[in-house]
């Protein structure tokens, strides 16, 4: 009996130290971080936009094979940013994140520009879910990138 006695006494202090994570904190955060990465990645540079996935990250563009891994997503980048009159930008609409606070979504609508054949700038409007994953340094990476067209935006 004593034993169980020490177990829950001790339990109950270790629960009670365990940090309270500021989920709304870290959900500003990452609407700021989303705001920032779809800054950079209208600039072009793909280095710069490639930081904010993790190493396994996996991409599920529209229409489009998955991709697994910083590799794969480094070169439809790459190959996206050549295209002509490319543009990509979104807007964060909604975060949360559990409540150990090292998981998080995100849902953002986007918008993907370019060229066709004639010259005439084409835009697709999406929907899509970013799901992120707090690393050991306390930063966030993307670690899922979900994106499907928003046709309610069609007339």
């Amino acid at each position: 009996m004593k034993n169980i006695t020490a177990f829950v006494f001790v339990f109950g202090i270790l629960s009670c130290n365990q940090q309270k994570i500021d989920t709304k904190a870290e959900g500003e955060k990452l609407m700021q971080m989303s705001k920032e990465w779809s800054q950079v990645a209208s600039t072009g540079d793909a280095e710069k936009t490639l930081i904010y996935w993790a190493e396994d990250a996996i991409l599920m563009p529209s229409g489009q094979p998955q991709l697994k891994g910083k590799k794969e997503i480094k070169q439809m980048v790459e190959e996206s940013f050549k295209i002509p009159g490319f543009k990509i930008s979104w807007q964060p609409k909604s975060v949360q994140v559990s409540e150990s606070g090292d998981m998080a979504y995100l849902l953002e609508d986007s918008q993907v520009s370019f060229m066709d054949s004639t010259g005439k700038i084409i835009t697709q409007n999406n929907k899509g879910v970013t799901i992120w994953r707090k690393q050991s340094d306390g930063s966030w990476k993307n670690v899922v990138d979900i994106s499907t067209p928003d046709n309610s935006q069609k007339k």
